[in-house]
Protein backbone atom coordinates (compact mmCIF):
# COMPACT_ATOMS: atom_id res chain seq x y z
CA UNK A 1 0.00 0.00 0.00
CA UNK A 2 1.43 3.32 -1.13
CA UNK A 3 0.96 6.58 0.60
CA UNK A 4 0.08 9.45 -1.76
CA UNK A 5 2.31 12.42 -1.51
CA UNK A 6 0.84 15.92 -1.56
CA UNK A 7 2.41 18.36 -3.99
CA UNK A 8 2.82 22.03 -3.31
CA UNK A 9 0.74 24.39 -5.53
CA UNK A 10 2.70 26.17 -8.27
CA UNK A 11 3.88 29.63 -7.56
CA UNK A 12 1.79 32.44 -9.10
CA UNK A 13 3.50 34.42 -11.81
CA UNK A 14 3.47 38.13 -11.04
CA UNK A 15 3.26 40.18 -14.27
CA UNK A 16 5.86 42.80 -14.82
CA UNK A 17 4.93 46.44 -14.64
CA UNK A 18 3.89 47.94 -17.98
CA UNK A 19 6.32 50.51 -19.22
CA UNK A 20 4.08 52.99 -21.05
CA UNK A 21 5.83 55.05 -23.69
CA UNK A 22 4.21 58.23 -24.88
CA UNK A 23 3.46 58.40 -28.58
CA UNK A 24 5.81 60.72 -30.38
CA UNK A 25 4.56 63.27 -32.87
CA UNK A 26 7.60 64.56 -34.78
CA UNK A 27 5.43 66.16 -37.46
CA UNK A 28 3.79 68.39 -34.90
CA UNK A 29 7.10 69.52 -33.50
CA UNK A 30 8.37 70.29 -37.01
CA UNK A 31 5.24 72.38 -37.64
CA UNK A 32 5.74 74.19 -34.34
CA UNK A 33 9.37 74.92 -35.24
CA UNK A 34 8.40 76.28 -38.68
CA UNK A 35 5.68 78.48 -37.20
CA UNK A 36 8.05 79.73 -34.51
CA UNK A 37 10.67 80.70 -37.10
CA UNK A 38 8.09 82.47 -39.29
CA UNK A 39 6.70 84.32 -36.26
CA UNK A 40 10.21 85.40 -35.23
CA UNK A 41 10.89 86.64 -38.77
CA UNK A 42 7.63 88.59 -38.77
CA UNK A 43 8.37 90.19 -35.39
CA UNK A 44 11.86 91.05 -36.57
CA UNK A 45 10.40 92.73 -39.65
CA UNK A 46 7.98 94.76 -37.54
CA UNK A 47 10.66 95.94 -35.15
CA UNK A 48 13.48 96.66 -37.60
CA UNK A 49 11.78 97.89 -40.78
CA UNK A 50 12.61 101.47 -41.72
CA UNK A 51 9.27 101.84 -43.52
CA UNK A 52 7.18 101.19 -40.43
CA UNK A 53 7.07 104.27 -38.24
CA UNK A 54 5.17 103.20 -35.13
CA UNK A 55 4.95 106.73 -33.84
CA UNK A 56 3.26 107.75 -37.10
CA UNK A 57 0.98 104.71 -36.90
CA UNK A 58 -0.08 105.78 -33.41
CA UNK A 59 -0.83 109.30 -34.60
CA UNK A 60 -2.88 108.07 -37.59
CA UNK A 61 -4.71 105.55 -35.38
CA UNK A 62 -6.22 108.35 -33.30
CA UNK A 63 -6.37 111.07 -35.94
CA UNK A 64 -9.65 113.01 -35.98
CA UNK A 65 -10.54 112.15 -39.60
CA UNK A 66 -9.87 108.48 -38.90
CA UNK A 67 -12.15 108.56 -35.85
CA UNK A 68 -14.84 110.31 -37.90
CA UNK A 69 -14.46 107.70 -40.65
CA UNK A 70 -14.67 104.97 -38.03
CA UNK A 71 -18.01 106.36 -36.87
CA UNK A 72 -19.36 106.36 -40.44
CA UNK A 73 -18.15 102.81 -40.95
CA UNK A 74 -19.90 101.60 -37.80
CA UNK A 75 -23.04 103.52 -38.73
CA UNK A 76 -23.07 101.98 -42.19
CA UNK A 77 -22.58 98.50 -40.78
CA UNK A 78 -25.37 98.81 -38.22
CA UNK A 79 -27.90 100.36 -40.59
CA UNK A 80 -27.08 97.98 -43.43
CA UNK A 81 -27.42 94.95 -41.15
CA UNK A 82 -30.73 96.22 -39.79
CA UNK A 83 -32.06 96.57 -43.33
CA UNK A 84 -30.61 93.18 -44.19
CA UNK A 85 -32.13 91.44 -41.16
CA UNK A 86 -35.60 92.93 -41.60
CA UNK A 87 -35.59 92.49 -45.35
CA UNK A 88 -34.07 89.02 -45.13
CA UNK A 89 -36.74 87.77 -42.75
CA UNK A 90 -39.47 89.20 -44.96
CA UNK A 91 -37.97 87.71 -48.11
CA UNK A 92 -37.49 84.32 -46.44
CA UNK A 93 -41.15 84.19 -45.43
CA UNK A 94 -42.14 85.21 -48.95
CA UNK A 95 -39.90 82.53 -50.46
CA UNK A 96 -41.58 79.87 -48.31
CA UNK A 97 -45.07 81.14 -49.15
CA UNK A 98 -47.34 78.94 -51.23
CA UNK A 99 -48.43 82.02 -53.17
CA UNK A 100 -46.49 81.94 -56.47
CA UNK A 101 -46.48 85.74 -56.77
CA UNK A 102 -44.87 86.20 -53.34
CA UNK A 103 -42.37 83.38 -53.73
CA UNK A 104 -41.54 84.39 -57.30
CA UNK A 105 -41.01 88.04 -56.36
CA UNK A 106 -38.69 87.07 -53.50
CA UNK A 107 -36.75 84.71 -55.78
CA UNK A 108 -36.34 87.45 -58.41
CA UNK A 109 -35.09 89.93 -55.80
CA UNK A 110 -32.56 87.46 -54.43
CA UNK A 111 -31.44 86.53 -57.94
CA UNK A 112 -30.79 90.15 -58.94
CA UNK A 113 -29.08 91.36 -55.77
CA UNK A 114 -26.93 88.26 -55.30
CA UNK A 115 -26.05 88.13 -58.97
CA UNK A 116 -24.57 91.63 -59.27
CA UNK A 117 -21.45 92.94 -57.47
CA UNK A 118 -21.86 95.17 -54.45
CA UNK A 119 -19.59 97.78 -56.02
CA UNK A 120 -21.84 97.98 -59.08
CA UNK A 121 -24.86 98.43 -56.82
CA UNK A 122 -23.06 101.23 -54.98
CA UNK A 123 -22.45 103.05 -58.27
CA UNK A 124 -26.04 102.38 -59.32
CA UNK A 125 -27.58 103.97 -56.23
CA UNK A 126 -25.12 106.86 -56.39
CA UNK A 127 -25.94 107.71 -60.01
CA UNK A 128 -29.62 106.75 -59.99
CA UNK A 129 -30.47 110.45 -60.17
CA UNK A 130 -29.62 110.36 -63.87
CA UNK A 131 -32.47 107.86 -64.40
CA UNK A 132 -34.87 109.20 -61.77
CA UNK A 133 -34.18 112.95 -61.38
CA UNK A 134 -37.10 113.50 -59.00
CA UNK A 135 -38.85 111.37 -56.39
CA UNK A 136 -42.45 112.11 -55.57
CA UNK A 137 -45.47 111.00 -53.56
CA UNK A 138 -48.85 110.74 -55.18
CA UNK A 139 -51.22 108.46 -57.04
CA UNK A 140 -49.50 105.81 -59.21
CA UNK A 141 -49.73 106.88 -62.86
CA UNK A 142 -51.62 109.93 -61.61
CA UNK A 143 -50.96 113.30 -60.01
CA UNK A 144 -47.93 113.82 -57.75
CA UNK A 145 -48.42 115.82 -54.57
CA UNK A 146 -44.84 116.23 -53.29
CA UNK A 147 -41.56 115.92 -55.18
CA UNK A 148 -37.90 115.98 -54.21
CA UNK A 149 -34.69 116.09 -56.18
CA UNK A 150 -33.05 112.64 -56.02
CA UNK A 151 -29.54 113.95 -55.39
CA UNK A 152 -30.80 116.15 -52.56
CA UNK A 153 -32.84 113.32 -51.05
CA UNK A 154 -30.28 110.53 -51.43
CA UNK A 155 -26.81 111.62 -50.40
CA UNK A 156 -23.66 109.55 -50.38
CA UNK A 157 -24.32 108.02 -46.95
CA UNK A 158 -27.93 107.15 -47.83
CA UNK A 159 -26.93 105.67 -51.18
CA UNK A 160 -24.26 103.54 -49.52
CA UNK A 161 -26.70 102.39 -46.81
CA UNK A 162 -29.33 101.40 -49.38
CA UNK A 163 -26.82 99.56 -51.54
CA UNK A 164 -25.27 97.60 -48.69
CA UNK A 165 -28.53 96.94 -46.83
CA UNK A 166 -30.59 95.80 -49.82
CA UNK A 167 -27.76 93.57 -50.99
CA UNK A 168 -27.42 92.07 -47.53
CA UNK A 169 -31.16 91.33 -47.43
CA UNK A 170 -30.74 88.90 -50.32
CA UNK A 171 -28.09 86.91 -48.45
CA UNK A 172 -29.90 87.02 -45.12
CA UNK A 173 -33.04 85.73 -46.83
CA UNK A 174 -31.27 82.51 -47.78
CA UNK A 175 -29.74 82.19 -44.31
CA UNK A 176 -33.11 82.61 -42.60
CA UNK A 177 -34.80 80.27 -45.07
CA UNK A 178 -32.18 77.60 -44.38
CA UNK A 179 -32.74 78.00 -40.64
CA UNK A 180 -36.51 77.74 -40.95
CA UNK A 181 -36.38 74.65 -43.16
CA UNK A 182 -33.95 72.98 -40.74
CA UNK A 183 -36.74 72.72 -38.13
CA UNK A 184 -38.67 69.48 -38.39
CA UNK A 185 -42.07 69.85 -40.01
CA UNK A 186 -43.67 67.97 -37.14
CA UNK A 187 -43.07 70.99 -34.93
CA UNK A 188 -45.29 73.12 -37.16
CA UNK A 189 -47.97 70.46 -37.34
CA UNK A 190 -47.98 70.07 -33.56
CA UNK A 191 -48.27 73.85 -33.11
CA UNK A 192 -51.20 74.02 -35.54
CA UNK A 193 -52.92 71.17 -33.71
CA UNK A 194 -52.72 73.27 -30.54
CA UNK A 195 -54.48 76.14 -32.27
CA UNK A 196 -51.51 78.41 -33.00
CA UNK A 197 -51.72 80.52 -36.11
CA UNK A 198 -49.06 80.53 -38.81
CA UNK A 199 -47.49 83.70 -37.45
CA UNK A 200 -47.53 82.47 -33.84
CA UNK A 201 -45.97 79.18 -34.91
CA UNK A 202 -43.22 81.00 -36.75
CA UNK A 203 -42.43 83.38 -33.87
CA UNK A 204 -42.79 81.02 -30.92
CA UNK A 205 -41.86 77.59 -32.25
CA UNK A 206 -39.87 77.71 -35.48
CA UNK A 207 -37.63 80.77 -35.18
CA UNK A 208 -36.33 80.02 -31.63
CA UNK A 209 -35.17 76.61 -32.85
CA UNK A 210 -33.89 77.95 -36.17
CA UNK A 211 -31.67 80.51 -34.44
CA UNK A 212 -28.99 77.88 -33.83
CA UNK A 213 -28.65 77.56 -37.60
CA UNK A 214 -29.15 81.26 -38.38
CA UNK A 215 -26.78 82.87 -35.86
CA UNK A 216 -23.38 81.54 -37.10
CA UNK A 217 -23.75 82.64 -40.76
CA UNK A 218 -25.50 85.84 -39.67
CA UNK A 219 -22.53 86.65 -37.46
CA UNK A 220 -20.19 85.99 -40.37
CA UNK A 221 -22.29 88.30 -42.54
CA UNK A 222 -21.99 91.04 -39.91
CA UNK A 223 -18.21 90.74 -39.83
CA UNK A 224 -18.14 90.64 -43.62
CA UNK A 225 -20.36 93.74 -43.76
CA UNK A 226 -17.88 95.64 -41.59
CA UNK A 227 -15.17 95.01 -44.17
CA UNK A 228 -17.49 95.46 -47.16
CA UNK A 229 -18.16 99.03 -46.05
CA UNK A 230 -14.66 99.86 -47.27
CA UNK A 231 -16.07 99.75 -50.82
CA UNK A 232 -17.93 103.00 -50.21
CA UNK A 233 -14.61 104.81 -50.58
CA UNK A 234 -15.13 104.28 -54.33
CA UNK A 235 -18.01 106.79 -54.27
CA UNK A 236 -15.94 109.28 -52.22
CA UNK A 237 -17.71 108.64 -48.90
CA UNK A 238 -15.31 109.43 -46.05
CA UNK A 239 -15.32 106.10 -44.24
CA UNK A 240 -12.45 104.50 -42.32
CA UNK A 241 -10.66 103.27 -45.44
CA UNK A 242 -11.09 106.56 -47.27
CA UNK A 243 -9.73 108.48 -44.28
CA UNK A 244 -6.61 106.32 -44.31
CA UNK A 245 -6.19 106.80 -48.06
CA UNK A 246 -6.44 110.57 -47.73
CA UNK A 247 -3.83 110.65 -44.99
CA UNK A 248 -1.52 108.41 -47.02
CA UNK A 249 -1.84 110.62 -50.10
CA UNK A 250 -1.08 113.77 -48.10
CA UNK A 251 1.80 112.47 -45.96
CA UNK A 252 3.18 109.74 -48.27
CA UNK A 253 3.12 107.34 -45.30
CA UNK A 254 1.20 104.65 -47.18
CA UNK A 255 2.28 101.65 -45.10
CA UNK A 256 1.75 103.30 -41.67
CA UNK A 257 -1.69 104.48 -42.78
CA UNK A 258 -2.64 100.99 -43.98
CA UNK A 259 -1.37 99.44 -40.75
CA UNK A 260 -3.33 101.89 -38.61
CA UNK A 261 -6.55 101.27 -40.56
CA UNK A 262 -5.99 97.51 -40.48
CA UNK A 263 -5.57 97.62 -36.70
CA UNK A 264 -8.97 99.30 -36.39
CA UNK A 265 -10.61 96.63 -38.56
CA UNK A 266 -8.91 93.86 -36.60
CA UNK A 267 -10.06 95.36 -33.31
CA UNK A 268 -13.66 95.68 -34.48
CA UNK A 269 -13.82 92.20 -36.01
CA UNK A 270 -12.41 90.74 -32.79
CA UNK A 271 -15.17 92.40 -30.76
CA UNK A 272 -17.82 91.18 -33.22
CA UNK A 273 -16.40 87.65 -33.18
CA UNK A 274 -16.52 87.59 -29.39
CA UNK A 275 -20.11 88.78 -29.42
CA UNK A 276 -21.03 86.17 -32.01
CA UNK A 277 -19.48 83.46 -29.84
CA UNK A 278 -21.58 84.35 -26.81
CA UNK A 279 -24.76 84.63 -28.89
CA UNK A 280 -24.13 81.15 -30.30
CA UNK A 281 -23.47 79.89 -26.78
CA UNK A 282 -26.76 81.38 -25.61
CA UNK A 283 -28.79 79.62 -28.31
CA UNK A 284 -26.97 76.35 -27.66
CA UNK A 285 -28.88 76.01 -24.39
CA UNK A 286 -31.24 73.07 -24.47
CA UNK A 287 -29.58 71.57 -27.56
CA UNK A 288 -26.29 70.54 -25.93
CA UNK A 289 -25.90 68.75 -22.64
CA UNK A 290 -23.14 71.13 -21.65
CA UNK A 291 -22.59 74.66 -22.84
CA UNK A 292 -19.44 75.30 -24.90
CA UNK A 293 -16.49 76.66 -22.99
CA UNK A 294 -15.87 80.38 -23.01
CA UNK A 295 -12.70 81.68 -24.71
CA UNK A 296 -10.98 82.11 -21.35
CA UNK A 297 -11.91 78.55 -20.36
CA UNK A 298 -10.50 77.27 -23.66
CA UNK A 299 -7.23 79.12 -23.06
CA UNK A 300 -6.89 77.69 -19.56
CA UNK A 301 -7.70 74.17 -20.76
CA UNK A 302 -5.13 74.35 -23.57
CA UNK A 303 -2.45 75.70 -21.25
CA UNK A 304 -3.09 72.98 -18.67
CA UNK A 305 -3.12 70.28 -21.36
CA UNK A 306 0.12 71.56 -22.89
CA UNK A 307 1.80 71.65 -19.48
CA UNK A 308 0.74 68.09 -18.65
CA UNK A 309 1.83 66.78 -22.05
CA UNK A 310 5.28 68.36 -21.87
CA UNK A 311 5.73 67.15 -18.29
CA UNK A 312 4.73 63.56 -19.19
CA UNK A 313 7.26 63.18 -21.98
CA UNK A 314 7.22 65.99 -24.43
CA UNK A 315 4.20 64.81 -26.47
CA UNK A 316 1.89 67.58 -27.70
Amino acid sequence: MTISQTTAPPERCVPEDIQAVAVRHPGRWIAVAVITVLAAMFIHLLTTSSVLHWDVIGQIFTYKTVIAGLGRTLGLMVLAMLIGLVGGNLLAVMRLSKNPVLSGSAWLYIWVFRGTPVLVQLFFWNFLGALVPTVGLGVPFGPTFVTWNYNDLVGLFTAATLALGLNEAAYMAEIVRAGITSVDGGQTEAAHSLGLTQGQTLRRIVLPQAMRVIVPPAGNETISMLKTTSLVSAIALEDLTRAGQDIASRTLHQIPALVAISLWYLLLTSVLSLGQYYIERYYARGADRALPDTPWQNVRKNLIGFKRATTAGGAV
